[in-house]
C-alpha cells in the first residue's frame, strides 16, 4: 500500500475509533436520557458527571481515554510506529466531531490523554498529574484541561522529539478550540466550578 493510501486508511480508522460516543451510549443505557440535553451539551465525562452519576462519568472517562490509546497502539501494530501519531490526532478529531453525533462531540481531553499515555506513558502520567492538581486547586475542570494541554507539547517534545511534539501540539490546539467558550468564561470570571452548571 502506498504511503498516501496508508495515511488515508490510518486516519479514517482512527477517526471512527475516536467517534464512538461512549458518553452518549452509557448515559442512554443508564436511563439518563440524551446527554446532549444536559449542561454543556457535549458527550464527554465532565458533562456526564453533571447527571450526578459518578460511576457513569468515570466509565466514560476511561473509555474515552481508551479510544485514543487503542488508535495509537493499533496503528503502531498494524501500520507501523511511524503512523501512530497520525492516528492519535485523528482519534481526537473523531471524538470532538463524531460522525455518529452529526459532528457533535466532546472536548478531547480524555481521548487526548489516552493518545499521550500510549505514545509516551511518563509524559501521560505527568499530564494526568497536572490536570488533577490544577483542577483540584482551582475547582475548574476547564482550567485543568487547558493547563495540561499547554504543557503536553513541551513535555512530549523533550521526551520524544519534534514529530511527537508537533502531533501533540495539534491535539492541544483542538482541545483549546473546543474550550473556546470556557476560555471566554474563565477570562470573564464566570466559569462554573466542578459540579456546577456548564
Amino acid at each position: 500500500m502506498s504511503d498516501a493510501l496508508m495515511a488515508v486508511a490510518v486516519a479514517a480508522a482512527a477517526y471512527l475509533i475516536g467517534s464512538v460516543p461512549f458518553g452518549w451510549l452509557l448515559s442512554r443505557a443508564a436511563g439518563l436520557g440524551d446527554i446532549r440535553a444536559i449542561g454543556s451539551g457535549n458527550i464527554g465525562a465532565t458533562n456526564v458527571l453533571r447527571t450526578g452519576r459518578r460511576d457513569i462519568a468515570a466509565l466514560t472517562l476511561a473509555l474515552d481515554a481508551a479510544k485514543g490509546a487503542v488508535a495509537v497502539l493499533a496503528a503502531a501494530r498494524w501500520a507501523g510506529p511511524g503512523w501512530a501519531l497520525l492516528a492519535g490526532v485523528f482519534a481526537v478529531a473523531g471524538h470532538c466531531t463524531s460522525v455518529w453525533m452529526r459532528g457533535q462531540g466532546g472536548k478531547g481531553v480524555a481521548t487526548g490523554l489516552g493518545v499521550i499515555l500510549a505514545t509516551a506513558w511518563p509524559v501521560g502520567l505527568a499530564c494526568c498529574a497536572a490536570w488533577l492538581a490544577t483542577a483540584r486547586l482551582s475547582r475548574l475542570s476547564s482550567a485543568g484541561a487547558l493547563a495540561t494541554f499547554a504543557l503536553a507539547p513541551v513535555l512530549m517534545l523533550l521526551w520524544r522529539g519534534p514529530a511527537a511534539g508537533v502531533a501533540v501540539a495539534v491535539v492541544s490546539a483542538v482541545v483549546f478550540w473546543r474550550h473556546s467558550g470556557n476560555i471566554r468564561r474563565l477570562l470573564a470570571g464566570t466559569e462554573p466550578r466542578i459540579g456546577q452548571g456548564r
